[in-house]
C-alpha cells in the first residue's frame, strides 16, 4: 500500500477502532467521537500532506516502484539525514510543533530497530530460523509490515506509579505492572499495565522494553518487547479527561484539533503470538535495547526536529504579540524576545551538528550523532517551562480578556471591536493571536504540554545520570593533566628574563 491518504487513515480508524474508554464509556467510533474526531481528522489531514504536490517528494520516497513516508527511510547518507530531518520538520509545523508523537516519531523507532534486529536474536528465548520465534526475523518484519501499511502507532513505556520504593514483583499484585502469564503454543498470555500510551487512537501498540527495570533476577516476566493491534482482544484504553472540549477552533486553536490524548493501557490477559514477539525475560537486552539498535538516536532527532518547530512557533506568537501592541521599543521586551531567539539558535545549532556528526553503524544506516542529541534532550526540558512564561509577561493582561468568537458575535461585539482592538491589529485579529498564546501557555492544553516536555524523554535527572555514564569526558582530563605537568618555565628560557 505504502504512503496512505487521510481518508484511508479515518476508513481504518473507523473500521478497527482501538479499545477506548473515555467519561466512562466506550468509544466505538473515534472518526464521530466528539473528544475525539477532531484529532483523527487533523491525523488524516498530516496523512494527506504526503500527498500534495509540493510536499510529496519530501515526505515520501520512492523504492521498489513502491511510495513510502519519508520517515521509514533508512538514511545512507548525510543527504538522506538530512532530508528526514526536513520532513520531521514539516510534518512538525502542521501543528507548531504542539504534536509530540505524530507518527514519525514511532516510525523512527521501528526503522532503527528493524534494520538493528540482530540485537534481539540475542535473547535466550528467541529461536533462529523458527517461523514464529525468530526475534530478530520478527522485528524486521514488523519494521516493513508498519512501512508498507503506513500504519499510525502508539507505545508505552513505563509501570504504573504506584510505589516506586518497591520492585513489580513486591506490588500488592505482582501483575500491576505488566507481566507475562505464561507461554502457549500461540504464543505468550501478558497482564497487567503500561503508562503512557499518547496518541491511543491509533493502528497499533508497540509496547517496547522499558529502560528502567530493576529486576535482579537475570530473567524477569517483566522484560518484554511486542507489538498488537489497538483492538486485540482483552486489550484496552484509559484516557483522561479530554482538552478538546467542543469549542470554536478559533476559541481552543490547538487544544481543538491536536488533542492527541494519553492513556494508560490495561492488558487483561492478552495473547501476543510469537510472530509479534521481538524480545522475552532479558532485563539486560530489555533496558539496553535503545541504545543497542541505536533507536533512540532517530527518535531524538525526530525530536529535535520536532523542538525546532515548536520554538519557532513560540518566537513567531511573541513576536507578533509584540507588534499588535506596538511593545518593541522597550529594551525589557526585546530582552524577553531574544531569550526565544538563543533556545531557538541552540537547538537548531544541534540539529546541524546531529548531521554534520553522522556516522554509518554497523549496518550501513546513517545514524546521527549522539552527543548533540543528548545535549538537546538534556536542555530543552530544562528551559521549556520559559517559553510559555514569556508568553504570559509580552501578553500580560490580553492573555486574560478574551471574549469568546460568541462574545464578539453577540449583542456587545461593537464594544468588543472597540476596546480591544490593537494598535497594529483590528479586536478580531488580535483576539484570535492571544488566544493561540493562551492555548499555548495557560490553557489546560498548554499545562499539559509544560508538563510533558519536562518528562517527554525520561526523568532529568535519570536523564543526565545517563549522560555522564555515556559521555567520553577523558580526552578533556587528559588535556587538564597535560597542562598541568608542563614545565614552569618554557625550556631554556630563564627565570629573571
Amino acid at each position: 500500500m505504502g504512503a496512505i491518504t487521510g481518508q484511508q487513515f479515518l476508513d481504518r480508524l473507523r473500521d478497527n477502532p482501538p479499545t477506548l474508554y473515555i467519561d466512562g464509556e466506550r468509544v466505538t467510533d473515534p472518526t464521530t467521537h466528539p473528544a475525539t474526531r477532531n484529532m483523527a481528522h487533523s491525523l488524516a489531514g498530516l496523512y494527506d500532506l504526503q500527498h500534495q504536490p509540493q510536499w510529496r517528494d519530501l515526505l515520501t520516497f520512492e523504492e521498489n516502484g513502491q511510495r513510502y513516508a519519508t520517515s521509514f527511510m533508512v538514511p545512507r547518507t548525510k543527504e538522506d539525514l538530512a532530508r528526514i530531518g526536513e520532513a520531521h520538520r514539516v510534518r512538525a509545523n502542521y501543528a507548531l510543533g504542539f504534536l509530540g508523537r505524530a507518527p514519525d516519531y514511532m516510525n523512527a523507532n521501528v526503522m532503527a530497530a528493524g534494520t538493528g534486529a540482530e540485537y534481539f536474536s540475542a535473547c535466550s528465548a528467541s529461536v533462529a530460523g523458527d517461523e514464529k520465534r525468530d526475534f530478530a526475523a520478527n522485528m524486521r518484519r514488523y519494521f516493513e509490515f508498519v512501512r508498507d501499511n503506513d500504519l499510525c502507532l502508539t507505545h508505552a513505556l513505563t509501570n504504573p506509579q504506584v510505589n516506586r520504593a518497591k520492585q513489580a514483583s513486591e506490588m500488592p499484585d505482582p501483575y500491576i505492572a505488566l507481566g507475562v502469564v505464561e507461554e502457549t503454543e500461540e504464543g505468550v498470555i501478558v497482564r497487567g499495565a503500561r503508562m503512557m500510551a499518547t496518541l491511543p487512537i491509533a493502528d497499533e501498540i508497540l509496547v517496547f522494553p522499558s529502560t528502567v527495570l530493576k529486576e535482579n533476577a537475570d530473567k524477569s516476566r517483566y522484560a518484554m518487547g511486542f507489538a498488537l493491534p489497538c483492538n486485540a482482544p482483552g486489550l484496552s484504553f484509559q484516557c483522561r479527561e479530554p482538552f478538546d472540549i467542543g469549542r470554536d477552533p478559533e476559541d481552543h486553536p490547538l487544544g481543538s484539533r491536536f488533542d492527541e490524548q494519553d492513556a494508560f493501557v490495561i492488558f487483561d490477559d492478552v495473547l501476543v503470538p510469537w510472530e509479534r514477539v521481538f524480545l522475552l525475560y532479558d532485563v539486560e537486552l530489555a533496558n539496553k535495547a535503545y541504545a543497542g539498535t541505536e533507536a533512540v538516536l532517530h527518535m531524538a532527532y525526530q525530536v529535535v526536529n520536532l523542538k525546532v518547530a515548536k520554538t519557532e512557533a513560540f518566537l513567531g506568537t511573541a513576536q507578533a504579540i509584540v507588534n499588535a501592541i506596538g511593545s518593541g521599543q522597550f529594551q525589557h521586551v526585546q530582552s524577553k524576545v531574544a531569550e526565544i531567539i538563543v533556545m531557538l539558535e541552540i537547538m537548531k545549532a544541534l540539529e546541524v551538528a546531529a548531521v554534520a556528526g553522522a556516522q554509518p553503524n554497523a549496518n550501513g544506516v546513517m545514524t546521527p550523532a549522539r552527543g548533540p542529541l543528548d545535549a538537546a534532550r538534556n536542555y530543552y526540558p530544562a528551559v521549556y517551562a520559559r517559553l510559555p512564561e514569556l508568553l504570559q509577561l509580552l501578553g500580560a493582561s490580553g492573555i486574560i480578556m478574551m471574549p469568546s468568537k460568541a462574545d464578539r458575535e453577540g449583542p456587545l461585539g461593537p464594544q468588543i471591536q472597540k476596546y480591544l482592538q490593537a494598535g497594529a491589529a483590528s479586536a478580531d485579529e488580535r483576539l484570535k493571536l492571544f488566544r493561540l498564546a493562551w492555548d499555548m501557555s495557560m490553557s489546560s492544553f498548554g499545562g499539559r504540554q509544560s508538563l510533558y516536555e519536562k518528562f517527554f524523554f525520561g526523568d532529568p535527572v535519570r536523564m543526565h545520570s545517563a549522560l555522564y555514564e555515556v559521555y567520553n569526558k577523558q580526552p578533556y582530563v587528559e588535556r587538564i593533566q597535560a597542562f598541568l605537568n608542563q614545565a614552569a618555565q618554557p625550556e631554556g628560557v630563564a627565570a629573571d628574563d
